[in-house]
Protein backbone atom coordinates (compact mmCIF):
# COMPACT_ATOMS: atom_id res chain seq x y z
CA UNK A 1 0.00 0.00 0.00
CA UNK A 2 1.19 3.57 -0.64
CA UNK A 3 1.30 5.65 2.52
CA UNK A 4 2.20 9.23 3.41
CA UNK A 5 2.95 10.30 6.97
CA UNK A 6 2.78 14.02 7.73
CA UNK A 7 5.19 14.76 10.57
CA UNK A 8 8.47 13.05 11.46
CA UNK A 9 8.30 13.45 15.20
CA UNK A 10 8.15 10.64 17.71
CA UNK A 11 4.88 9.14 16.45
CA UNK A 12 5.28 9.85 12.75
CA UNK A 13 8.73 8.33 12.48
CA UNK A 14 7.72 5.14 14.30
CA UNK A 15 4.55 4.83 12.19
CA UNK A 16 6.40 5.34 8.92
CA UNK A 17 9.24 2.96 9.71
CA UNK A 18 6.96 0.19 10.97
CA UNK A 19 4.59 0.35 8.00
CA UNK A 20 7.60 0.25 5.67
CA UNK A 21 8.87 -2.81 7.54
CA UNK A 22 5.81 -4.78 6.37
CA UNK A 23 6.44 -3.93 2.71
CA UNK A 24 4.44 -0.75 2.22
CA UNK A 25 5.78 2.23 0.28
CA UNK A 26 5.98 5.06 2.81
CA UNK A 27 6.88 8.72 2.38
CA UNK A 28 7.37 10.75 5.56
CA UNK A 29 6.89 14.49 5.08
CA UNK A 30 8.15 17.31 7.26
CA UNK A 31 8.58 21.09 6.90
CA UNK A 32 11.96 21.04 8.68
CA UNK A 33 14.53 20.81 5.89
CA UNK A 34 17.40 20.07 8.28
CA UNK A 35 15.50 17.17 9.82
CA UNK A 36 14.63 15.73 6.41
CA UNK A 37 18.26 15.96 5.29
CA UNK A 38 19.38 14.27 8.49
CA UNK A 39 16.88 11.44 8.14
CA UNK A 40 18.02 10.79 4.58
CA UNK A 41 21.54 10.41 5.97
CA UNK A 42 20.33 8.06 8.70
CA UNK A 43 20.41 10.61 11.52
CA UNK A 44 17.56 9.87 13.94
CA UNK A 45 16.42 13.00 15.85
CA UNK A 46 15.10 11.06 18.88
CA UNK A 47 16.41 8.22 21.02
CA UNK A 48 14.13 5.20 20.76
CA UNK A 49 15.52 1.64 20.97
CA UNK A 50 15.38 -0.18 17.63
CA UNK A 51 14.07 2.77 15.62
CA UNK A 52 17.38 3.77 14.05
CA UNK A 53 17.99 0.32 12.61
CA UNK A 54 14.43 0.15 11.28
CA UNK A 55 14.67 3.54 9.57
CA UNK A 56 18.07 2.90 8.03
CA UNK A 57 17.15 -0.56 6.70
CA UNK A 58 13.88 0.47 5.10
CA UNK A 59 15.36 3.67 3.69
CA UNK A 60 18.21 1.67 2.15
CA UNK A 61 15.70 -0.75 0.62
CA UNK A 62 13.74 2.24 -0.78
CA UNK A 63 10.50 1.46 1.05
CA UNK A 64 10.85 4.51 3.30
CA UNK A 65 11.52 8.02 2.04
CA UNK A 66 11.67 11.53 3.49
CA UNK A 67 10.45 14.63 1.72
CA UNK A 68 9.52 18.29 2.06
CA UNK A 69 6.97 17.97 -0.75
CA UNK A 70 3.58 17.27 0.84
CA UNK A 71 1.68 17.67 -2.43
CA UNK A 72 3.67 14.99 -4.24
CA UNK A 73 3.43 12.60 -1.28
CA UNK A 74 -0.35 13.00 -1.06
CA UNK A 75 -0.86 12.46 -4.79
CA UNK A 76 1.13 9.22 -4.74
CA UNK A 77 -0.56 7.81 -1.61
CA UNK A 78 -3.72 5.87 -0.78
CA UNK A 79 -3.60 6.61 2.95
CA UNK A 80 -2.27 9.77 4.60
CA UNK A 81 -1.50 9.76 8.33
CA UNK A 82 -1.50 13.06 10.19
CA UNK A 83 1.11 12.73 12.95
CA UNK A 84 1.89 16.33 13.85
CA UNK A 85 2.17 17.83 17.31
CA UNK A 86 -0.83 18.74 19.44
CA UNK A 87 0.81 20.82 22.16
CA UNK A 88 -1.10 21.85 25.24
CA UNK A 89 -2.60 25.34 25.21
CA UNK A 90 -2.54 27.58 28.28
CA UNK A 91 -6.06 26.46 29.22
CA UNK A 92 -5.11 22.77 29.05
CA UNK A 93 -6.78 22.07 25.71
CA UNK A 94 -4.98 20.44 22.79
CA UNK A 95 -3.76 22.93 20.18
CA UNK A 96 -5.07 21.63 16.84
CA UNK A 97 -3.63 24.27 14.54
CA UNK A 98 -1.03 21.87 13.10
CA UNK A 99 -3.56 19.06 12.62
CA UNK A 100 -6.08 21.28 10.86
CA UNK A 101 -3.33 22.96 8.84
CA UNK A 102 -2.09 19.58 7.64
CA UNK A 103 -5.64 18.55 6.74
CA UNK A 104 -6.06 21.72 4.67
CA UNK A 105 -2.82 21.14 2.75
CA UNK A 106 -3.72 17.48 2.15
CA UNK A 107 -7.10 18.47 0.75
CA UNK A 108 -5.55 21.00 -1.61
CA UNK A 109 -3.21 18.32 -2.98
CA UNK A 110 -5.73 15.51 -3.44
CA UNK A 111 -6.15 13.95 -6.88
CA UNK A 112 -8.64 11.18 -6.07
CA UNK A 113 -10.06 9.13 -3.21
CA UNK A 114 -7.88 9.27 -0.08
CA UNK A 115 -8.13 8.01 3.47
CA UNK A 116 -6.93 10.68 5.90
CA UNK A 117 -6.02 9.27 9.30
CA UNK A 118 -5.76 11.22 12.55
CA UNK A 119 -2.79 9.55 14.26
CA UNK A 120 -2.01 12.47 16.57
CA UNK A 121 -3.67 12.40 19.98
CA UNK A 122 -6.65 14.68 19.45
CA UNK A 123 -9.75 15.52 21.51
CA UNK A 124 -13.17 14.09 20.78
CA UNK A 125 -14.74 15.76 17.78
CA UNK A 126 -11.48 16.38 15.89
CA UNK A 127 -12.31 13.93 13.09
CA UNK A 128 -15.42 15.96 12.27
CA UNK A 129 -13.41 19.20 12.27
CA UNK A 130 -10.83 17.61 9.94
CA UNK A 131 -13.65 16.40 7.70
CA UNK A 132 -15.11 19.91 7.50
CA UNK A 133 -11.73 21.44 6.63
CA UNK A 134 -11.13 18.94 3.83
CA UNK A 135 -14.67 19.24 2.48
CA UNK A 136 -14.19 23.00 2.05
CA UNK A 137 -11.00 22.53 0.05
CA UNK A 138 -11.74 19.67 -2.38
CA UNK A 139 -14.44 17.94 -4.39
CA UNK A 140 -12.57 14.62 -4.42
CA UNK A 141 -14.03 11.75 -2.37
CA UNK A 142 -12.32 10.98 0.93
CA UNK A 143 -12.71 9.32 4.31
CA UNK A 144 -11.47 10.51 7.69
CA UNK A 145 -10.36 7.88 10.18
CA UNK A 146 -9.35 8.14 13.82
CA UNK A 147 -6.51 5.73 14.65
CA UNK A 148 -4.99 6.58 18.06
CA UNK A 149 -1.49 5.42 18.88
CA UNK A 150 -0.65 3.44 22.02
CA UNK A 151 3.13 3.70 21.99
CA UNK A 152 5.25 3.63 25.16
CA UNK A 153 8.45 5.60 24.84
CA UNK A 154 11.33 3.20 25.20
CA UNK A 155 9.27 0.37 23.66
CA UNK A 156 7.48 2.13 20.79
CA UNK A 157 8.75 -0.09 17.97
CA UNK A 158 7.68 -3.28 19.74
CA UNK A 159 4.35 -1.70 20.68
CA UNK A 160 3.64 -0.93 17.03
CA UNK A 161 4.86 -4.21 15.58
CA UNK A 162 3.16 -6.29 18.30
CA UNK A 163 0.19 -4.23 19.52
CA UNK A 164 -2.18 -5.15 22.34
CA UNK A 165 -4.98 -3.85 20.13
CA UNK A 166 -5.58 -1.61 17.14
CA UNK A 167 -8.37 0.96 17.37
CA UNK A 168 -9.96 2.26 14.17
CA UNK A 169 -12.65 4.92 14.17
CA UNK A 170 -14.39 5.05 10.80
CA UNK A 171 -17.75 6.20 9.50
CA UNK A 172 -17.74 4.18 6.28
CA UNK A 173 -17.03 0.56 5.41
CA UNK A 174 -14.58 1.30 2.60
CA UNK A 175 -12.15 3.12 4.87
CA UNK A 176 -12.59 0.60 7.70
CA UNK A 177 -11.80 -2.34 5.40
CA UNK A 178 -8.71 -0.61 4.04
CA UNK A 179 -7.41 0.14 7.55
CA UNK A 180 -8.05 -3.43 8.72
CA UNK A 181 -6.07 -4.71 5.75
CA UNK A 182 -3.22 -2.30 6.52
CA UNK A 183 -2.95 -3.46 10.13
CA UNK A 184 -3.52 -7.18 9.52
CA UNK A 185 0.22 -8.07 9.40
CA UNK A 186 0.65 -6.75 12.95
CA UNK A 187 -2.19 -8.76 14.48
CA UNK A 188 -1.50 -12.31 13.32
CA UNK A 189 -1.04 -13.47 16.92
CA UNK A 190 -4.63 -12.54 17.74
CA UNK A 191 -4.52 -8.93 18.89
CA UNK A 192 -7.94 -7.45 18.16
CA UNK A 193 -8.60 -4.81 15.53
CA UNK A 194 -11.45 -2.80 17.00
CA UNK A 195 -13.57 -0.85 14.52
CA UNK A 196 -15.84 1.77 16.05
CA UNK A 197 -17.19 5.28 15.55
CA UNK A 198 -14.72 8.17 15.48
CA UNK A 199 -15.70 9.85 18.79
CA UNK A 200 -15.23 6.55 20.66
CA UNK A 201 -11.86 5.97 19.01
CA UNK A 202 -10.73 9.48 19.87
CA UNK A 203 -11.63 9.00 23.51
CA UNK A 204 -9.84 5.61 23.80
CA UNK A 205 -6.33 7.07 24.02
CA UNK A 206 -7.34 9.69 26.58
CA UNK A 207 -9.19 7.14 28.69
CA UNK A 208 -6.23 4.75 28.70
CA UNK A 209 -3.67 7.40 29.62
CA UNK A 210 -5.94 8.95 32.23
CA UNK A 211 -6.43 5.54 33.87
CA UNK A 212 -2.67 4.90 33.99
CA UNK A 213 -1.96 8.38 35.35
CA UNK A 214 -4.63 7.79 38.01
CA UNK A 215 -2.93 4.56 39.10
CA UNK A 216 0.39 6.36 39.46
CA UNK A 217 -1.01 9.26 41.48
CA UNK A 218 -3.08 6.91 43.62
CA UNK A 219 -0.01 4.80 44.47
CA UNK A 220 2.00 7.93 45.25
CA UNK A 221 -0.72 8.97 47.70
CA UNK A 222 -0.60 5.50 49.29
CA UNK A 223 3.19 5.82 49.58
CA UNK A 224 2.85 9.16 51.35
CA UNK A 225 0.37 7.64 53.82
CA UNK A 226 2.77 4.73 54.37
CA UNK A 227 5.44 7.19 55.47
CA UNK A 228 3.09 8.72 58.02
CA UNK A 229 2.35 5.36 59.64
CA UNK A 230 5.69 3.58 59.19
CA UNK A 231 4.22 1.13 56.68
CA UNK A 232 6.16 -0.24 53.69
CA UNK A 233 4.67 0.67 50.33
CA UNK A 234 6.47 -2.25 48.66
CA UNK A 235 4.52 -4.69 50.81
CA UNK A 236 1.28 -2.83 50.18
CA UNK A 237 1.93 -2.68 46.45
CA UNK A 238 2.63 -6.39 46.18
CA UNK A 239 -0.54 -7.26 48.05
CA UNK A 240 -2.65 -4.94 45.90
CA UNK A 241 -1.03 -6.15 42.68
CA UNK A 242 -1.84 -9.77 43.57
CA UNK A 243 -5.53 -8.98 43.17
CA UNK A 244 -6.45 -10.25 39.69
CA UNK A 245 -8.86 -7.34 39.29
CA UNK A 246 -6.01 -4.84 39.65
CA UNK A 247 -2.69 -6.30 38.47
CA UNK A 248 0.82 -4.94 38.90
CA UNK A 249 1.29 -2.42 36.08
CA UNK A 250 1.79 1.27 36.93
CA UNK A 251 1.69 0.71 40.69
CA UNK A 252 5.24 1.78 41.50
CA UNK A 253 5.47 4.95 43.61
CA UNK A 254 7.98 7.61 42.75
CA UNK A 255 8.43 11.29 42.04
CA UNK A 256 5.49 11.66 39.67
CA UNK A 257 4.79 11.03 36.00
CA UNK A 258 5.99 13.14 33.09
CA UNK A 259 6.45 12.86 29.35
CA UNK A 260 4.54 14.04 26.33
CA UNK A 261 1.33 12.08 27.00
CA UNK A 262 0.11 11.71 30.57
CA UNK A 263 0.31 15.37 31.69
CA UNK A 264 -1.07 16.70 28.41
CA UNK A 265 -3.81 14.09 28.04
CA UNK A 266 -5.03 14.37 31.63
CA UNK A 267 -5.39 18.13 31.29
CA UNK A 268 -6.98 17.82 27.86
CA UNK A 269 -9.72 15.46 29.03
CA UNK A 270 -10.45 17.79 31.96
CA UNK A 271 -10.72 20.68 29.50
CA UNK A 272 -12.92 19.06 26.84
CA UNK A 273 -15.13 17.64 29.58
CA UNK A 274 -15.49 21.17 30.98
CA UNK A 275 -16.42 22.36 27.49
CA UNK A 276 -19.55 20.21 27.87
CA UNK A 277 -20.16 21.58 31.40
CA UNK A 278 -18.82 18.44 33.09
CA UNK A 279 -16.21 18.67 35.84
CA UNK A 280 -13.85 15.67 35.83
CA UNK A 281 -12.96 15.88 39.52
CA UNK A 282 -10.99 12.63 39.71
CA UNK A 283 -8.52 13.79 37.06
CA UNK A 284 -8.25 17.24 38.60
CA UNK A 285 -7.03 15.47 41.74
CA UNK A 286 -4.70 13.19 39.75
CA UNK A 287 -2.98 16.21 38.23
CA UNK A 288 -2.75 18.05 41.56
CA UNK A 289 -1.22 15.01 43.28
CA UNK A 290 1.33 14.62 40.50
CA UNK A 291 2.40 18.24 40.72
CA UNK A 292 2.95 17.90 44.48
CA UNK A 293 4.76 14.57 44.13
CA UNK A 294 7.41 16.14 41.92
CA UNK A 295 8.44 18.20 44.98
CA UNK A 296 8.71 15.15 47.25
CA UNK A 297 12.49 14.73 47.03
CA UNK A 298 13.00 18.43 47.71
CA UNK A 299 10.90 18.12 50.87
CA UNK A 300 13.04 15.17 51.98
CA UNK A 301 16.19 17.13 51.23
CA UNK A 302 14.89 20.00 53.37
CA UNK A 303 14.50 17.54 56.26
CA UNK A 304 18.21 16.66 55.96
CA UNK A 305 19.81 20.06 55.36
CA UNK A 306 17.20 22.50 56.62
CA UNK A 307 14.60 24.58 54.85
CA UNK A 308 15.17 28.00 53.39
CA UNK A 309 15.85 29.89 50.16
CA UNK A 310 19.62 29.41 50.49
CA UNK A 311 19.73 26.27 52.64
CA UNK A 312 21.93 24.46 50.12
CA UNK A 313 24.43 27.23 49.47
CA UNK A 314 27.90 25.73 49.24
CA UNK A 315 26.53 22.22 48.78
CA UNK A 316 26.71 20.04 45.69
CA UNK A 317 23.75 17.81 44.88
CA UNK A 318 24.12 14.97 42.39
CA UNK A 319 21.11 14.05 40.27
CA UNK A 320 20.92 10.65 38.58
CA UNK A 321 18.38 10.69 35.79
CA UNK A 322 17.01 13.56 33.71
CA UNK A 323 14.64 11.91 31.21
CA UNK A 324 11.08 11.41 32.41
CA UNK A 325 11.57 7.63 32.15
CA UNK A 326 14.34 5.19 31.15
CA UNK A 327 15.12 4.30 27.52
CA UNK A 328 14.32 7.77 26.18
CA UNK A 329 15.92 11.20 26.00
CA UNK A 330 12.55 12.95 26.41
CA UNK A 331 12.42 15.54 29.18
CA UNK A 332 8.96 16.94 28.50
CA UNK A 333 7.28 17.43 31.91
CA UNK A 334 10.09 15.38 33.49
CA UNK A 335 10.19 15.42 37.32
CA UNK A 336 13.89 16.28 37.05
CA UNK A 337 13.01 19.77 35.84
CA UNK A 338 11.16 21.10 38.93
CA UNK A 339 13.57 19.18 41.16
CA UNK A 340 16.63 20.85 39.64
CA UNK A 341 14.88 24.22 39.62
CA UNK A 342 14.19 23.74 43.33
CA UNK A 343 17.82 22.82 44.00
CA UNK A 344 19.10 25.91 42.20
CA UNK A 345 16.60 28.12 44.06
CA UNK A 346 18.01 26.76 47.34
CA UNK A 347 21.54 27.76 46.29
CA UNK A 348 22.86 24.31 45.41
CA UNK A 349 25.43 23.39 42.81
CA UNK A 350 23.92 20.61 40.69
CA UNK A 351 25.88 17.82 39.00
CA UNK A 352 23.60 15.76 36.77
CA UNK A 353 24.00 12.51 34.87
CA UNK A 354 21.73 10.73 32.39
CA UNK A 355 22.75 8.14 29.77
CA UNK A 356 20.76 9.80 26.97
CA UNK A 357 19.15 13.11 27.95
CA UNK A 358 22.13 15.40 28.55
CA UNK A 359 21.83 17.17 25.18
CA UNK A 360 18.15 17.87 25.87
CA UNK A 361 18.95 19.05 29.41
CA UNK A 362 21.50 21.53 28.06
CA UNK A 363 18.68 23.17 26.07
CA UNK A 364 16.71 23.60 29.31
CA UNK A 365 19.35 24.45 31.91
CA UNK A 366 22.30 25.66 29.84
CA UNK A 367 25.33 26.24 32.04
CA UNK A 368 23.39 26.60 35.29
CA UNK A 369 24.21 22.96 36.14
CA UNK A 370 27.13 20.68 35.33
CA UNK A 371 26.80 17.51 33.26
CA UNK A 372 28.81 14.50 34.36
CA UNK A 373 30.02 11.91 31.87
CA UNK A 374 29.38 9.04 34.28
CA UNK A 375 27.18 8.38 37.29
CA UNK A 376 30.22 8.16 39.56
CA UNK A 377 31.67 11.46 38.36
CA UNK A 378 28.35 13.09 39.23
CA UNK A 379 28.61 12.03 42.89
CA UNK A 380 32.24 13.09 43.29
CA UNK A 381 32.29 15.70 46.07
CA UNK A 382 28.49 15.66 46.38
CA UNK A 383 26.65 16.27 49.65
CA UNK A 384 23.65 14.25 48.52
CA UNK A 385 22.54 12.03 45.64
CA UNK A 386 19.00 12.28 44.27
CA UNK A 387 17.80 9.38 42.10
CA UNK A 388 15.14 10.67 39.74
CA UNK A 389 15.00 8.22 36.80
CA UNK A 390 15.28 4.44 37.18
CA UNK A 391 17.86 3.64 34.49
CA UNK A 392 19.02 0.02 34.70
CA UNK A 393 22.64 1.01 35.22
CA UNK A 394 21.71 2.57 38.57
CA UNK A 395 20.21 -0.62 40.00
CA UNK A 396 23.46 -2.35 41.00
CA UNK A 397 25.61 0.53 42.21
CA UNK A 398 29.02 0.31 43.90
CA UNK A 399 28.05 1.80 47.28
CA UNK A 400 31.53 1.70 48.89
CA UNK A 401 32.84 3.61 45.88
CA UNK A 402 29.96 6.09 46.05
CA UNK A 403 30.53 6.68 49.76
CA UNK A 404 34.22 7.28 49.18
CA UNK A 405 33.51 9.77 46.40
CA UNK A 406 30.81 11.76 48.19
CA UNK A 407 31.44 14.54 50.68
CA UNK A 408 28.41 13.39 52.70
CA UNK A 409 26.83 9.93 52.31
CA UNK A 410 23.22 10.97 51.70
CA UNK A 411 20.99 9.22 49.16
CA UNK A 412 17.39 10.23 48.44
CA UNK A 413 15.94 7.53 46.23
CA UNK A 414 12.94 8.76 44.25
CA UNK A 415 12.47 5.41 42.51
CA UNK A 416 12.95 2.92 45.37
CA UNK A 417 15.82 1.16 43.62
CA UNK A 418 17.59 -0.04 46.76
CA UNK A 419 16.84 -1.91 49.97
CA UNK A 420 16.84 0.64 52.81
CA UNK A 421 18.39 -1.61 55.45
CA UNK A 422 21.25 -2.61 53.14
CA UNK A 423 22.14 0.96 52.16
CA UNK A 424 21.89 2.28 55.71
CA UNK A 425 24.09 -0.56 56.97
CA UNK A 426 26.80 0.74 54.65
CA UNK A 427 26.73 4.08 56.47
CA UNK A 428 24.40 6.14 54.26
CA UNK A 429 21.59 8.43 55.27
CA UNK A 430 18.94 6.97 53.00
CA UNK A 431 15.33 7.94 52.30
CA UNK A 432 12.98 6.59 49.65
CA UNK A 433 9.31 6.88 48.73
CA UNK A 434 6.79 5.27 51.10
CA UNK A 435 9.20 3.00 52.97
CA UNK A 436 10.21 3.25 56.63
Amino acid sequence: MRIAVVGTGYVGLVVGACFAETGNQVMCVDKDAAKVRGLRRGKIPIFEPGLGELVKRNHAEKRLGFSLDLKAAVRKSDVIFIAVGTPMSEDGSADLQHVLGAAREIAQAMNGYKVIVDKSTVPVGTSERVREVIRRETTHPFSVVSNPEFLKQGAAVDDFLKPDRVVIGASDERAADLMVELYRPFTRTGAPIMVMDCPSAELCKYAANAMLATRISFMNEIANVCELYGADVDMVRQAVASDSRIGSAFLFPGVGYGGSCFPKDVQAIVKFSADKKYRFRVLEAVEAVNKTQKQRLLTKLDSVFGKGPKALTGKTIAVWGLAFKPRTDDMREAPAIPIIEGLLARGATVAAYDPEAVAVARQIFGTSITYAKTAYKAVTGADALLIVTEWNEFRESDFPRIKKLMRQPVILDGRNLYQPAHVRALGFTYQSIGRP
